[in-house]
């Protein structure tokens, strides 16, 4: 590890926190890794401490770093991305990433919809019936999204809870129920994880980067625009991240 240069113009909590990212960038520092504590980067660059936590706060908000609290800091894993210009189910979208999924059903029922939902599924409130299927998903072990799906009955009808513990919704949706998928509508937005969240995603770190999420909200559509399903779901934002392809056009 290279030290930090007194001599330098630069300031010194800059310099630091390159030395980190270097290491990290370089593979010196794996994903998972314990850094060395505050003292020990003071020791050994000969700097304060207030400019060894200034250096690992910044490269935390940049999200190279993440604290556990009572344990140290760590270097964070990649961010696993989403390409939002296909239509893909979370575990279709996952596998090919070559990660295995597993879900925890948190409920499972058969209601009436809310006028809200009603709308959006263009059904009747009243008269129609809907599946309301919230689970938790977990890719390699970690806990990475809440999912709560809204699916008319007619979509899906006889729809059991050992039939959604054995597949993928789109899986049902089409391969089993026959309602071919076509396009979807989505929006995505930043929120705070609710304390509730944060216990579902064994999150125990009270900082601001471990307290924000995404906010999916899609419907899709059947090839004659009939709505199919209508999902909420909420990703973690320090392990995940939306790319886009853009195109020029003039």
């Amino acid at each position: 590890m290279r030290r930090v240069d007194n001599q330098s113009p630069v300031p010194k909590y800059y310099q630091l926190g390159q030395i980190i990212r270097e290491m990290i960038e370089n593979e010196e520092l794996q994903p998972g890794d314990a850094i060395p504590t505050e003292m020990e980067l003071c020791k050994y660059h000969g700097v304060s401490r207030m400019t060894a936590r200034k250096a690992i706060q910044n490269l935390v908000h940049e999200g190279l770093l993440y604290r556990e609290q009572g344990k140290g800091t760590f270097v964070a894993y990649p961010k696993e991305r989403r390409n939002v210009s296909q239509l893909l189910s979370f575990t279709e979208e996952m596998k090919a990433k070559g990660k295995k999924v597993t879900n925890k059903i948190m409920l499972f029922e058969k209601n009436k919809p809310s006028k809200k939902i009603a709308k959006i599924l263009d059904i009747n409130p009243d008269e129609d019936f809907i599946f309301m299927i919230k689970r938790l998903r977990i890719v390699s072990g970690l806990p990475f999204a809440i999912e709560l799906a809204h699916i008319p009955e007619k979509i899906v009808p006889g729809l059991k809870l050992e039939d959604i513990e054995k597949n993928s919704l789109y899986d049902l949706i089409e391969n089993t129920h026959g309602n071919k998928l076509s396009y979807g509508k989505q929006s995505v937005e930043p929120v705070v994880l609710t304390a509730y969240e944060k216990e579902m995603f064994e999150i125990q770190d009270n900082s601001l980067e471990s307290s924000l999420g995404l906010l999916f909200e899609r419907t899709t559509y059947s090839e004659d625009g009939e709505a199919i399903e209508y999902t909420r779901s909420v990703y973690r934002a320090d392990i995940y991240k939306l790319e886009y392809t853009l195109q020029r056009v003039l």
